[in-house]
């Protein structure tokens, strides 16, 4: 009997302690934030290239509505920093038909379209369907992979692909297709010194699902053995010398991705508050739980809680000294 009572009473209190701290799911994708020196003329440019956005405001600050997304902006004295490298690398829409968005671009009095370097000396395309498809399960080929696309004559696609767009403030934004029926803002793509063990991170603390395409973390990868070698530089992108594109990783908030390439050279990855990207936003409905349960596991906190018009909010940091702020939205 008395088994019977302690155990009862075990129950209860477990059920209480998950009361407290709720059933926690998941957090939703908020928002990016960009400092920029003049939201008001960078807020029409995104509008133009992406219809389906609008103008709007969230908590007091300029913002464009993207769907259920907010990009947010804070207005800055002088041209926010872009270099040294930050985790925050791009962000961008997926469109329905991204040659079709290029065509409209190339019509523009300043197209601001950015090169894409193919790996074939100085030649350049501006989407990546105008050169030699991805291979082994990447958007881009090596110099081995360039060698045999050339010997067995392996084409373009000329659909859909991926492209890049010099934006406000120095900003670099991606458009990629084929994604019918709706663009949609889709992903912010980043840099981690470690992709696997950052998927593992935010897997871990923030509940994520890996994205399409992300590797399948079993119980056996763990921070001791998630550290993975940097592969060969390949083709398509925007650097002459080409892009590491393995290992990889990434995860989802909703339906908007943080995608990861492995940093590209030895230099650590600056913090990110105070550059253009400055942040990214998560919303959670219980702000109190999601605090005590990243305390409880370690993670770093950048303050503490404060106002974000009438919802309250906190800064942590992930594991590439990327900023991350929990929005209270219930």
């Amino acid at each position: 009997m008395k088994t019977f009572i302690l155990f009862v009473v075990l129950a209860l209190c477990a059920g209480f302690s998950r009361a407290q701290t709720g059933a926690l799911a998941a957090p939703g994708f908020h928002h990016l934030h960009l400092n920029s020196v003049d939201p008001e003329a960078a807020i029409p440019f995104y509008i133009e290239h992406f219809p389906s956005t609008s103008k709007a405001t969230f908590a007091g600050l300029p913002a464009l509505k993207a769907g259920k997304v907010w990009v947010l902006f804070t207005k800055v004295g002088k041209p926010a920093a872009i270099e040294p490298q930050t985790a925050y690398w791009h962000f961008g829409w997926n469109v329905p038909d991204s040659r079709k968005n290029r065509d409209l671009y190339r019509q523009r009095k300043d197209p601001n379209l950015r090169p894409l370097y193919t790996g074939d000396g100085d030649q350049t395309v501006d989407v990546s369907s105008d050169t030699w498809p991805g291979a082994a399960g990447t958007l881009g080929r090596t110099r081995p992979q360039i060698a045999e696309a050339k010997a067995q004559g392996i084409q373009p696609t000329r659909t859909g692909g991926f492209a890049y767009l010099n934006g406000p403030d120095r900003a670099l934004v991606e458009y990629a297709g084929n994604y019918p029926p709706v663009e949609r803002f889709n992903h912010v793509h980043m840099y981690q010194e470690h992709p696997v063990c950052a998927q593992l991170w935010y897997q871990k603390h923030l509940l994520s699902a890996p994205r399409q395409g992300a590797p399948p973390l079993g119980p056996e990868i763990t921070e001791r053995n998630c550290k993975v070698p940097a592969a060969e530089k390949g083709w398509p992108g925007l650097e002459r010398e080409g892009l590491i594109r393995a290992p990889a990783g990434g995860v989802l908030f909703d339906d908007v991705a943080m995608n990861w390439y492995v940093q590209q050279d030895s230099k650590p990855l600056a913090p990110t508050r105070g550059h253009l990207m400055d942040h990214v936003g998560l919303s959670v409905t219980n702000l109190d739980a999601w605090i005590a349960k990243l305390q409880k596991e370690g993670v770093k906190f950048l303050g503490k809680t404060y106002k974000v018009g009438e919802s309250r909010a906190i800064m942590i940091e992930g594991p590439s000294r990327e900023a991350i702020e929990l929005v209270e939205i219930r």
